[in-house]
């Protein structure tokens, strides 16, 4: 009850940059407990302690946005308002991201082998699964297809436990974590053989790069899975208030529905053809 009760759920979406202190907070309460005392399965219980940590701020907030649902006939006052909780949980992921990036970096090889063995091992399947075609429209195919399925299952889980998509999204943020550290720390060692030491400019360079070399496409496809969670949730939350025989409720989630689909078509093929223009 303490740590989940340090953010208030009902002026955060005044406030969103406070998510990003949350999801960091969150992230370093979460690795230190799980490595300390379930040291075998520190990937995964990581993930589970900051979920635990954020649910009951986002279902205060997927409740409240249901309830507008029923406060609001005019679609587009719903998709702005629902806007504001995007921008919060984009800010909540990037939180999460940093934290655990910055761990990946900073931590003994001996503690990331043991808390990121999971990550390790999701990131070398999607690369086998996704490597696999040369053509630009086949590698597209691939991705698309298989954003798409983490589409789906945030919808079902949100569906199923109301803000179950958390769970997907915190997780794919501790995979996209693992692979900007990965990244991180080979740009490193390969200036490093050049120039010798970096200056502190390169590590800041590095940074950046590796960063913005996952979230120029990461982002589009975070916040469609964020946005078809909430669509997911909404409906969740109307089933057990028995709400579901307002239209507007069913319109607003299919609208999001549909709005993330638009949003991952982008995300993919942002991934595909831009992406390894910028960093070739």
């Amino acid at each position: 009850m303490v740590v989940e009760s340090l953010f208030n759920p009902f002026t955060v979406k005044k406030k969103p940059w406070e998510m990003f202190i949350a999801g960091f907070f969150y992230s370093f309460i979460g690795l230190l407990l799980s490595y300390f005392v379930f040291r075998d399965s520190a990937g995964l219980l990581t993930v589970f302690l900051i979920v635990l940590a954020t649910l009951p701020l986002l279902y205060t907030t997927v409740t409240n946005e249901e309830e507008l649902d029923l406060k609001y006939d005019k679609e587009i006052i719903l998709l702005k308002e629902h806007t504001k909780v995007l921008v919060f949980l984009m800010f909540l992921f990037f939180g999460i991201t940093v934290a655990l990036a910055l761990a990946y970096i900073v931590l003994p090889s001996e503690i990331v082998g043991s808390v990121f063995s999971v990550q390790h091992e999701a990131i070398g399947k999607v690369n086998s699964h996704i490597q696999g075609g040369a053509v630009k429209l086949t590698l597209f195919s691939k991705i698309f297809l298989n954003n798409l399925k983490v589409l789906f299952f945030c919808i079902i889980f949100s569906f199923l436990y109301g803000t179950g998509a958390i769970f997907i999204l915190t997780w794919n943020a501790s995979v996209v974590a693992v692979a900007i550290g990965n990244l991180f720390k080979s740009e490193l060692a390969q200036l490093a053989s050049v120039v010798g030491l970096p200056s502190l400019g390169a590590y800041f360079s590095i940074a950046s790069i590796s960063f913005f070399r996952y979230m120029a496409h990461g982002i589009f496809e975070m916040a469609a899975y964020f946005i078809a969670g909430l669509a997911g949730g909404i409906i969740s939350i109307a089933l057990i208030k028995h709400d579901l025989e307002n239209e507007t409720v069913l319109i607003d989630a299919l609208d999001l529905v549909l709005l993330s689909l638009g949003i991952l078509l982008i995300g993919s093929l942002v991934e595909v053809y831009v992406t390894p223009l910028i960093f070739a």
